[in-house]
């Protein structure tokens, strides 16, 4: 009888204590996005936190929280100051932080978000993450949305009828690209651009294509003007609060890294490709153009965007890394990448 009692008191011991390990075990982490919920990186953080779910059995599990608790410029410091634990946001929202990320957006890059944000992701892990420029959160991934177009409310047939329109950029290298063209731009979140457009605060955007669909501008467009590799992009960052990744157990860490770094690089710049097509479908079926631009743009575009080119790489060599050989090694991966590689 005593040996009975005695097995069963073992018994009920081990499972207070498999009980105790696994409530002391489980995180809960609350993650936000800053674009609407039918956008898809608002759907693909969904799809990441449950595939981490999945493959965590559980033990790491997220909540969506209604509202982003800052808006877009400030997501960095709301995840750092521990307003929410998970959140991503483009490096162009924040420039004086974050020079390094610039490089993904300068001109002529990759022709889709996946090429982009994998030769990204090969870069910043090798000779970015090493400068802190994301110290004070965990960063997970990077990536870059598809290549960056001129969409305008009026024909483009020229270098010359760009001049002193009105452009809303997310700011960085856009902003700075379409200065250089001619253009007076400025700096407005990307939710706001149907407003600006439709009242005529802004003469057009630059956006790729998958914003096109997402913010419904596709009625407002009248013309879309195509440039190889884009002339810019958004380079992003997906990160964690500090604190909260030192609670994830180790054998969880390990499994949300392989969710991360090249994993989450491809599998985002694959969301913004199918993003793309269906904001470039939803623009053929407005009638509106979809122009290649000239030879003679591309050329005088380049011949502009030179000296931006040489700016960041003065500014990125001052946070300690060889910015211009960084560069050329990015080109080289973005051909790497291209070709399956």
């Amino acid at each position: 009888m005593n040996s009975i009692r005695q097995a069963a008191a073992a018994s009920l011991a081990l499972a207070g204590l498999a009980l105790a390990c696994s409530a002391q075990g489980q995180v809960t982490l609350t993650y936000s996005s800053w674009v609407p919920p039918t956008h898809h990186l608002t759907i693909w953080q969904r799809n990441w936190t449950a595939e981490v779910e999945k493959a965590t059995s559980g033990r790491v599990k997220f909540q969506e929280l209604p509202k982003a608790p800052a808006a877009a410029p400030g997501t960095f410091d709301a995840v750092r100051d521990g307003l929410v634990d998970l959140s991503y946001v483009t490096a162009s929202y924040t420039p004086a932080r974050h020079i390094l990320p610039l490089m993904a957006e300068l001109p002529g890059a990759g022709a889709t978000a996946e090429i982009n944000s994998v030769a990204y992701s090969r870069i910043h892990w090798k000779h970015f993450q090493k400068a802190g420029e994301y110290k004070g959160v965990h960063l997970m991934a990077v990536w870059t949305h598809g290549p960056g177009q001129m969409f305008t409310k009026k024909p483009i047939k020229g270098m010359a009828d760009f001049q002193n329109l009105k452009i809303r950029t997310g700011g960085g290298i856009a902003e700075a690209v379409a200065n250089a063209l001619g253009a007076s731009a400025f700096v407005k979140p990307a939710p706001e651009s149907y407003e600006l457009l439709s009242s005529g605060v802004a003469d057009g955007v630059f956006f790729p294509f998958e914003s096109i669909g997402s913010f419904k501008l596709d009625k407002l467009i009248q013309q879309a003007t195509l440039f190889p590799g884009g002339l810019y992009s958004s380079a992003f960052g997906f990160f964690m609060n500090e604190d909260k990744w030192a609670k994830i157990p180790r054998q969880d860490q390990a499994i949300i890294d392989k969710f991360s770094y090249e994993y989450a690089a491809r599998s985002n710049g694959q969301s913004w490709d199918r993003a793309d097509q269906v904001g470039l479908a939803a623009l053929k079926a407005a009638n509106a153009s979809i122009m290649e631009a000239s030879a003679e743009m591309v050329a005088e575009a380049k011949k502009r965007n030179g000296p931006i080119i040489e700016d960041w790489i003065k500014k990125a060599s001052a946070r300690g890394v060889d910015a211009r050989a960084a560069l050329n090694e990015f080109h080289e991966e973005l051909r790497k990448v291209a070709a399956g590689k």
